[in-house]
């Protein structure tokens, strides 16, 4: 339950702030006597589908996370569009698995902890933000990575990487260096449509393929 209620308040600040915005657009019309009535009713109208939209974007379901050892879970709530082994990968000291997902800006975008561990490194790497719908966006895109420390297996390694795209252009990890997340406990917050990338251990079965829905948290994405 870590954490539970932080994506709530980041979309209570939004809500705020555009609360603030369209009191100063309602307040310049009725000021200049512009159809007060009308751009009111416009500006409060926008402000309503902005509040529905923002609720429904940052929910957070507490996740149903399988507990038999060996499993890695799902970090996103998304569809699988991407899964290969990379040759090298600089966190992981050598070929992995990567899967990746995408998230649409109607999928949930709070992150979960794939396994339980301690967390590594937490690493924020400028770039652009170019449409998340590109599976190599991670190679140019700002992103986050956080590197996860086995709880089950000693010097075992998982790494998370979190790619803004085009509307996401903020990352919040929830976690630092040092701290111990359970396996499925909220670790961070992709702002609108995003990717998310898993590094796993070859030793790893994958469990998933193209086209899966997965639910962070949740999805079996790999077990020994």
């Amino acid at each position: 339950m870590k954490h539970k209620g932080q994506a709530r308040r980041a979309a209570l600040k939004l809500i705020f702030l555009a609360f603030l915005g369209a009191a100063v657009v309602g307040g310049a019309a009725w000021g200049l006597n512009l159809l007060p009535a009308v751009i009111i009713g416009i500006v409060v109208s926008l402000w309503v589908l902005f509040v529905l939209f923002t609720l429904y974007f940052f929910r957070d379901p507490t996740a149903s996370t399988p507990a038999a050892p060996g499993l890695v879970v799902s970090p996103g709530h998304g569809k699988v569009d991407f899964i290969d082994k990379l040759e090298n990968s600089e966190y992981m000291g050598g070929p992995c698995h990567r899967i990746s997902i995408f998230l649409s800006v109607i999928d949930i975008h709070v992150q979960n902890a794939p396994i339980a561990g301690r967390i590594s490194c937490v690493v924020h790497t400028p770039g652009q933000f170019i449409s998340a719908l590109k599976a190599d966006s991670a190679a140019y895109n700002e992103n986050v990575l956080i590197g996860f420390d086995s709880a089950e297996t000693p010097g075992e390694k998982i790494g998370l990487r979190l790619i803004a795209g085009v509307l996401a252009r903020r990352i919040v990890p929830f976690v630092k260096v040092g701290d111990e997340p359970a396996r499925g406990e909220r670790v961070s917050l992709i702002q609108f449509g995003s990717r998310c990338d898993l590094y796993i251990p070859l030793k790893y079965a994958i469990k998933i393929k193209l086209g899966d829905k997965v639910v962070g948290g949740e999805t079996i994405m790999a077990a020994k």
